[in-house]
């Protein structure tokens, strides 16, 4: 039985103001400085980004196209979301991005208030600080998908499935078959699949098999399941028939676990460099948490992280396709189990040697790309490549130093901050370096190019066709629909550089970073 802290909410984050700030500080840096300074990326965000601009633009909130053809990719939840925003903020990167910090920053709530009611409030803020922080989930915590929904959606059925078993209160089994309902509307059945596996595992270990069947079966839960999913569901079926099912459950769901799709594919050891680079500056717990697998399980909170951490890792390991994202499903279970396992870190030297490798390693990014674009034999990526160095400038070089510096005198010193404040700390440090430089100038390197395009289509008017190229992010800023095949003379193209001798004749109307947009024009160029 969990007894429910005694203390208030708000004396408990008075008491720990000082942890509490650093967390607010990550998720300010992590999700939300510098939402609308970064282009699209593609594939993906340009392509959920202009399935929404598009929902808008048709009047159709039911069924989803992408330049101008359905779209059975992910269900219906996270384009309403962006639509939203979008009506309010207009068409802009900031507002596509939005629901997803606000997503993000409701699963590291989550993630503390269920640790706070399964331990205490001060594991809760470290809890929510290794969400926060951690280098991958600042990456998709504010990215215009749908998987920071997803997130939070799993995290509520999960955490709310658990407090069932824990609590036998019928009001948090409600909750978690609320939150499946919503998950089915962000992302299909996977949404159902975790928490049933999960808690089939954790209830297996504790030989309560039937308490769990009547949980699954609770005709209550399911209701509300229904009445939250089937709606949307039954629409689209009315609307699209069979090609949904075959484009939505198979393509998009069976198809992906059964093969490789768009050659995403990997060996059964895909995820594990993945895990740990999508989990620093945190390194040191996540080993510490591992190597304490034996004690965490015999916690009844520890045991039921790590059987859905475990069944995440293993069931995408086992998959067709993979992406590093589908591992995210069950990284809660990491950062909570890391927390719980934390206070038991003794060598701030250790602890933090790889957050002050990490920042080392970011002064040497210049260097590096100066050394490897030259031998990049593509032109998109090796000119995308050697703009990067010129845009990591004194700013960015100061601030990696300073991050390293103050690092290292936590290693070395400052013996009245505990390892876990000191690790948030560098946490928060590495969420500012992404958002103010790294993803910025990363997206100006990688999109630019796009975006500058679409601009000087818009502007001018032209009708474009995409050549060789799947950049949804163009048809986002151009707003219009574009043709993806060969160009005829006359036409205005969107093509890559390296292309452009196959042409019978061009004229380059903007150039960047091994992408132009040209006029095919029939006769030999001088471009």
């Amino acid at each position: 039985m969990i007894h429910p802290p005694r203390t208030s909410l708000l004396q408990d984050l008075a008491r720990h103001r000082g942890l509490l700030a650093i967390v607010c500080t990550g998720v300010l840096f992590s999700f939300f400085v510098g939402l609308g300074s970064v282009p699209l990326f593609d594939l993906d965000e340009g392509a959920f980004s202009e399935a929404t601009r598009e929902m808008l633009e048709r009047g159709d909130y039911i069924s989803t196209f992408l330049n101008g053809q359905p779209r059975y990719d992910k269900p219906v939840l996270i384009y309403w979301l962006q639509a939203v925003s979008v009506i309010v903020f207009g068409i802009n990167e900031f507002a596509f991005r939005l629901p997803s910090a606000l997503c993000a920053t409701l699963w590291v709530v989550f993630v503390f208030l269920f640790v706070r009611r399964v331990r205490d409030t001060r594991t809760g803020l470290v809890a929510a600080g290794f969400t926060a922080t951690a280098a991958g989930i600042t990456v998709i915590g504010r990215a215009a998908i749908a998987d920071a929904l997803l997130n939070m959606l799993l995290v509520a059925a999960c955490t709310s499935a658990y407090l069932y078993f824990a609590e036998r209160d019928r009001r948090w089994l409600r909750a978690a078959f609320v939150a499946i309902g919503f998950g089915l509307l962000a992302k299909g059945p996977v949404a159902v699949l975790i928490p049933l596996a999960t808690t089939f595992l954790y209830s297996l270990t504790r030989r309560e098999l039937g308490v769990w069947v009547r949980a699954v079966f609770d005709p209550v839960g399911i209701g509300l399941m229904l009445a939250i999913a089937a709606p949307w569901y039954a629409a689209q079926y009315w609307k699209e028939g069979d090609a949904f099912i075959r484009g939505f459950l198979f393509k998009h769901n069976v198809d992906r676990f059964s093969a490789p799709m768009h050659g995403f594919r990997g060996s059964v050891f895909f995820y594990v460099p993945w895990l740990f680079v999508a989990t620093l500056p945190f390194l040191s717990p996540l080993l510490h948490a591992l190597r304490n697998a034996g004690s965490l399980w015999r916690d009844q909170a520890g045991r039921f992280c790590l059987l859905w951490f475990l069944f995440v890792f293993l069931f995408f390991s086992l998959s067709g396709t993979k992406l590093p994202h589908y591992a995210f499903y069950g990284y809660t279970g990491v950062f909570v189990a890391m927390a719980l396992t934390s206070s038991g870190l003794r060598s701030p030297v250790l602890s933090l040697l790889p957050a002050l490798l990490l920042f080392l390693g970011l002064l040497g990014i210049p260097t590096l790309i100066d050394t490897l674009s030259p031998g990049v034999q593509d032109p998109y990526y090796r000119e995308a490549l050697a703009a990067i160095p010129g845009k990591l400038g004194s700013p960015f070089m100061v601030i990696a130093v300073a991050l390293a510096l103050s690092t290292l005198l936590s290693m070395l010193s400052m013996r009245r901050i505990d390892i876990e404040t000191k690790l948030l700390l560098a946490g928060a440090g590495l969420a500012a370096i992404m958002a103010l430089f790294v993803l910025p100038v990363a997206g100006d390197a990688q999109q630019s190019p796009i975006k500058e395009a679409a601009m000087i289509a818009r502007e001018r008017g032209y009708r474009v066709v995409m050549w060789g190229l799947d950049t949804p992010s163009f048809i986002v800023y151009s707003g219009a629909l574009v043709e993806k095949r060969d160009p005829r003379p006359g036409e205005i193209a969107l093509a890559k550089v390296k292309r452009l001798h196959e042409l019978p004749g061009y004229e380059i109307l903007f150039r960047k970073h091994g992408i132009a947009l040209v006029r095919v024009t029939g006769r030999a160029s001088d471009g």
